[in-house]
């Protein structure tokens, strides 16, 4: 049985294992390559610990970062589908369930902003 997401350490094995499967992605990847991942992957680690054990800090906004990319519905669905199968890969519970339904949430989010939804 796997155990829930507990820990700093899980959130670093979910964030390093979920952009490795971005990276593999012909259509994903893309949009990730020529990003600074020394700056990048300490703060989306930041943001699941924000998201999934209350740590405090993290003051970005996810939303505004996303809106100047030329991203589509399916773009989001790979992406959304992928970090299911990361979280699916690793973890079972509550935090678990969480950390999906918290990355569907921002998928959606992000693309009503965008007007993707309308279809």
């Amino acid at each position: 049985m796997k155990e829930d997401i507990q820990n700093a350490e899980d959130i670093n094995l979910l964030v390093n294992d979920f952009y490795a499967e971005v990276m593999k992605s012909e259509t994903l990847r893309p949009f990730f390559s020529g990003l600074n991942w020394e700056a990048h992957l300490p703060k989306m680690k930041k943001f699941w610990r924000f998201i999934l054990l209350d740590e405090a800090g993290y003051t970005e906004n996810v939303t505004n970062k996303h809106l100047h990319m030329h991203l589509t519905k399916a773009l989001f669905n790979e992406w959304v589908l992928l970090f299911h199968r990361t979280v699916d890969q690793h973890f079972e519970g509550p935090r678990a369930e969480q950390a999906k339904t918290r990355a569907y949430l921002i998928g959606i989010g992000i693309q009503s902003k965008m007007n993707l939804l309308k279809d």
